[in-house]
């Protein structure tokens, strides 16, 4: 049953970290002053309630991983870590003159690229100068990506004394023939030294990356990984598919032939078996491909009806603005998306001229603020509703036509006015998604722009 479930939903299709999403962002239209208008409204709003969110983009890397979707620049040259900190913090001014007041920063997140590139001084002072000009909201929250070859007792002492709590590692899988076709080559010490550093000095919540799907993996490796995970107990796990989109990446993801990757019904099967081992070790599912422990923080706000999801996945808590620094940094005010130049040497020299370095983006219609609300519904409590004065849009009919196939098989419930997604349906909560995405459906991309749901 499953292996034909499979068969039958795995199309391309996106993963719902935005909406609209980035593909069907009206760019024509968009333009830095109303991006700014946008952000100012939510801003505002934002620091009378729940304050803001701050995404910090650092791209460089030391070597390249072939499974990696993120920007990134591959260099061994540490010079280049003050010139871009140093525009970072040009950004953040260009940012706050936009505004009456100082932004109250609810979350905070470096990722990248390789966060740990860059030495705990020069990280340490690029925060340091951010607090300088924000206030910090109740119950605020600093994460950081760690690579665990890299990540020192000196960068998590720094980061710690200025506020993190949370370091997420990224591990994908622990077999030497994977790590070598993705060139991430981290032995498990590595992972559990880093682990237990940032335990030893404070840190509240530790999570790893492990990835499905990869290159010559099979069921074997998953458990394999899997179990060395248990040894050490991550209060959190992203826990998701390989998303192999070498059109869109280029040479970064054709280090191994498309041959070897697992069929979908072995890449189902692998987090079938990852999701059982992980139920059994006492983990959680939160929304899609993501497991905590009843003591980490994501679970208790899946718990409350707080799960929120941007472009940094899921989150324990909602804000409406986030703002990203950095190139290639995607920012959201809720009404609108704007994204960062992804050359470094543009990124510059419009900093230099005094301009935020955006140069795509969309604001959002009525409609689309409609159809987010309902995606954010699936996405993170799997399950929405509408009344003809709530939530309601007028392609909804046909989204519902659309449903009753997997209504019959059992993925979903459809009742007055509600969608709940059965637990069976899941693991295909993007196909659902789809059925709401109107501006997928009136018109369907010409090529292929998405990895594959399942």
């Amino acid at each position: 049953m499953l292996e034909s479930l499979v068969s039958k939903y795995n199309i391309a299709g996106p993963r719902y970290t935005s909406y609209p999403t980035v593909p069907y962002w009206n760019n024509e239209t968009f333009s830095l002053k109303n991006w700014k208008t946008s952000l100012i409204q939510s801003v505002n709003e934002s620091n009378l309630k729940e304050g803001v969110s701050l995404y910090i983009h650092l791209p460089f890397c030391e070597s390249l991983c072939t499974f990696c979707g993120c920007n990134k620049r591959i260099t061994k040259q540490h010079s280049v870590e003050s010139p871009y900190i140093n525009a970072v913090l040009k950004e953040w001014q260009l940012y706050l003159e936009l505004f009456d007041e100082k932004p109250v920063i609810k979350e905070l997140h470096l990722g990248g690229g390789t966060p740990t590139f860059f030495s705990p001084d020069n990280l340490k002072h690029l925060i340091l100068k951010i607090l300088e000009t924000s206030e910090l909201a109740i119950g605020y929250e600093f994460s950081f990506e760690g690579h665990p070859n890299n990540t020192t007792r000196e960068h998590l002492q720094a980061l710690f004394d200025v506020g993190f709590r949370r370091v997420s590692y990224g591990v994908q899988d622990y077999n030497e023939t994977v790590q070598k076709a993705i060139h991430r080559i981290q032995p498990f010490e590595n992972v559990k030294k880093a682990t237990e550093l940032a335990r030893e000095i404070g840190y509240t919540s530790v999570g790893h990356d492990i990835i499905f799907g990869l290159p010559f993996q099979t069921l074997k490796h998953v458990e394999e990984t899997i179990l060395k995970t248990k040894e050490l107990l991550p209060d959190r796990l992203a826990f998701y598919s390989y998303a192999h989109v070498p059109w869109i990446k280029g040479n970064g993801q054709r280090g191994f032939n498309d041959s070897d990757l697992p069929s979908a019904k072995l890449k189902r099967s692998q987090y079938e078996l990852g999701k059982d081992l992980l139920a059994q070790v006492g983990y959680e599912e939160i929304g899609m491909d993501h497991f905590a422990l009843s003591t980490d923080s994501l679970y208790k706000s899946m718990e409350n009806g707080d799960l929120h999801r941007n472009f940094m996945g899921y989150t324990a808590s909602k804000t409406q603005a986030m703002i990203g620094l950095g190139v290639s940094s995607i920012s959201d005010s809720w009404y609108g998306f704007s994204q960062n130049v992804k050359d470094i040497d543009s990124y510059y020299k419009l900093l230099n001229d005094n301009v935020i370095p955006v140069y795509r983006g969309h604001i959002l219609n009525e409609e689309d603020l409609i159809i987010r609300k309902h995606i954010l519904n699936l996405m993170c409590k799997f399950e929405t509703t509408w009344t003809k004065d709530s939530l309601y849009f007028n392609e909804l009919p046909e989204a519902l036509i659309q449903l009753k196939e997997m209504e019959k098989d059992e993925l979903l419930k459809i009742s007055n006015n509600k969608i709940e997604v059965t637990l069976k349906g899941r693991p295909f909560v993007r196909n659902v998604c789809m059925a709401f995405d109107v501006l997928l459906q009136r018109k369907q991309p010409d090529t292929q722009l998405f990895s594959m749901t399942v």
